[in-house]
């Protein structure tokens, strides 16, 4: 049996919230999935939690503290450095996505538009040996 993957989503959009929390629901109802609006209020759950979470799903368009600025923030601080960050957000030019890269993001994902696609998505992502 494969462990169940603890995630943090980091997206203002609460539409974007839930369809990512009932993917995940969908996948595996069991898959720990916490909620940060912005940059700010990811890095203070991340600062004050006993575990990390197993992945962080970034939007990149986000007030106080955007996805890039997170990102910097994260791997430069010891504790966030190996913990994956996907970038999971409606830009898809190649600058976005190579600037990404460039700071240290482990893979950008393009939202996609359709539930059904959102769940394939992650199920690769978090179960890769059950594709």
């Amino acid at each position: 049996m494969l462990p169940t993957p603890s995630i943090l989503l980091i997206d203002d959009d609460t539409d974007d919230q839930e369809m990512f929390t009932s993917a995940l629901a969908f996948i595996d109802s069991s898959i720990v999935c916490s909620i940060a609006t912005n940059g700010v209020e990811a890095l203070r759950q991340l600062k004050n939690a006993d575990t990390l979470p197993d992945m962080i799903f970034l939007d990149l368009n986000m007030p106080l503290m955007n996805g890039a600025q997170f990102l910097k923030e994260a791997k430069a601080t010891n504790r966030l450095r190996d913990v994956p960050i996907i970038i999971y957000s409606t830009a898809s030019d190649i600058r976005t996505i190579e600037e990404a890269k460039q700071l240290g993001a482990h893979q950008f994902i393009s939202k996609p538009e359709k539930f059904s696609e959102l769940v394939g998505l992650l199920h690769g992502l978090l179960y890769p040996a059950t594709k």
